[in-house]
C-alpha cells in the first residue's frame, strides 16, 4: 500500500508540475510575442526652436478716400452749350469745365445793367440839381433808391448766370464724363467726379485696448489688392477723440503720398503700424502645434540609450505650451519650449508620450512669417 500511494504522490507530481510548467513556458512565449510586437518608430519632422526677432505690430484694415472729392453737379437745370473737359484731365482750381444755353438770360442781364446805368446817370444829375436846389430831397432819395435796386438786380442776374457754368472747386483728377452735348440737365444732375488725390487718406479702425500705442506722426506701412508686391509708406494724421459705442474702436486716419495716383478712394487696404522695441522669441510653424480646448501641447524629441544599432534612441515627449501673436505661418511661444529643444512639426497626430520616433526632413511644412500668394499672369 505504502509503495503504491509514493507511485500515485510521484505520478499527480509529474501530471501537475507538467501543468505548470507548461503555463509558465506559454507565459514566457507571450511575452516575448508581445516584445517583438512592439509600435515600430513614426517617421516626422523635426526642427530646433529658435529665437526670432518680432516688431510688436498693429494690424489694421481701412479704405482710402480722397482729401477732396466731390461729384459735380450743377444747382440749376438747362441745356449744355460746351464742355471744357475730358475724362481723365487734371484741372486747376477755378477752371471751367461745362456751360448750360444761357442766352436768354445774357439778354436779360444787358437789360438790367442798362437800367443800372440809366439809374446812375438820372441820380449823378439829380445830385447836381439838388445842389442848386432845383430838386427835392426826396427826388434824390428816390433816385439812390432806385440805382441800388438797379445794381442788385444786375447782381442778382450775374449770380443766376454763374450758375450755368461749373468751375473746378479745387484741384484735382476729373473721372469719367457723365453728360454730352446738348443733353438737357435737370438740377443735380452728375457731371462728373473730381477728387484730389495726392496726398490721400487712409481711414481705419483700432481696438480701444491699443490706442495708447499709437501717436500723431507714427509711421505705417500699407498694402492694397491691386499692388501685391508693393508697400505704401504713410504717417498717423489724426485720432478720432471718440471711441465708437457699439464696437469700442477707435477711428485712426493716415496720409499718403500719392504722386503717381496708383493709390484711389474707395480701395481696400491693409495697415500695420510698428509699435515698441523689437522682442526675441521662440518661433515655431504653426503645424508643429496641437490645439486643443484642454491646452495647447507640441512634442519634443529627445535622445535615449539603449537602441540594437547602437544609435541613441529617439523618443517624443508630450509639452504643454503657451502660444503668443501669429504670423504667416509661425506662431511665438512664451512658455513651454526652449532654444535648442527639436521639435516636430508634422507627423504629430499618430505620437503619444514615449513613442519613438525617425525624423526625415526631406519634405517640411512651410514657416514663413509673411507668406505670399502666387499671383496668376
Amino acid at each position: 500500500m505504502t509503495k503504491r500511494m509514493v507511485i500515485m504522490l510521484v505520478a499527480v507530481a509529474v501530471v501537475f508540475g507538467g501543468i505548470f510548467g507548461f503555463q509558465a513556458f506559454k507565459a514566457a512565449m507571450i511575452k516575448k510575442f508581445m516584445s517583438s510586437m512592439a509600435q515600430p518608430p513614426q517617421t516626422v519632422t523635426a526642427g530646433k526652436a529658435a529665437f526670432s526677432e518680432w516688431q510688436p505690430t498693429i494690424e489694421a484694415v481701412g479704405s482710402l478716400r480722397a482729401v477732396k472729392g466731390a461729384d459735380l453737379s450743377l444747382e440749376v437745370s438747362g441745356i449744355v452749350d460746351s464742355i471744357s473737359f475730358n475724362s481723365g484731365d487734371d484741372v486747376e482750381q477755378g477752371a471751367e469745365l461745362l456751360k448750360l444755353r444761357a442766352d436768354d438770360d445774357i439778354a436779360k442781364l444787358e437789360s438790367l445793367q442798362a437800367t443800372a446805368e440809366l439809374s446812375e446817370i438820372t441820380y449823378e444829375r439829380d445830385l447836381k440839381q439838388f445842389k442848386i436846389q432845383a430838386v427835392s430831397q426826396a427826388t434824390l432819395d428816390t433816385d439812390a433808391a432806385n440805382l441800388k435796386n438797379a445794381k442788385a438786380q444786375v447782381a442778382q442776374q450775374k449770380a443766376i448766370l454763374d450758375k450755368k457754368t461749373l468751375r473746378a472747386p479745387f484741384a484735382g483728377h476729373l473721372g469719367i464724363r457723365a453728360v454730352d452735348l446738348g443733353q438737357y440737365l435737370g438740377a443735380g444732375t452728375l457731371i462728373v467726379t473730381l477728387q484730389a488725390l495726392d496726398p490721400i487718406f487712409l481711414d481705419f479702425f483700432v481696438p480701444q485696448q491699443t490706442v495708447d500705442r499709437i501717436a500723431l506722426g507714427q509711421t505705417i506701412v500699407v498694402k492694397v489688392d491691386a499692388f501685391k508686391d508693393q508697400t505704401f509708406a504713410g504717417e498717423v494724421s489724426a485720432i478720432n477723440p471718440k471711441v465708437d459705442a457699439s464696437s469700442r474702436n477707435v477711428q485712426v486716419r493716415a496720409t499718403l503720398k500719392n504722386a503717381d495716383h496708383k493709390l484711389l478712394p474707395g480701395m481696400y487696404a491693409t495697415v500695420e503700424i510698428n509699435t515698441g522695441a523689437p522682442q526675441n522669441l521662440i518661433t515655431l510653424p504653426q503645424t508643429a502645434i496641437t490645439f486643443s480646448p484642454y491646452g495647447d501641447t507640441v512634442y519634443i524629441v529627445d535622445s535615449k540609450g539603449g537602441a540594437a544599432d547602437g544609435k541613441p534612441q529617439l523618443v517624443a515627449r508630450q509639452s504643454f505650451v503657451t502660444t503668443g501673436a501669429t504670423r504667416g505661418d509661425q506662431v511665438a511661444i512664451l512658455k513651454g519650449v526652449g532654444e535648442g529643444d527639436m521639435i516636430v512639426t508634422s507627423g504629430q497626430i499618430k505620437l503619444h508620450n514615449g513613442s519613438t520616433v525617425v525624423i526625415d526632413n526631406s519634405i517640411t511644412p512651410t514657416a514663413d512669417a509673411a507668406p505670399q500668394v502666387p499671383i496668376d499672369r
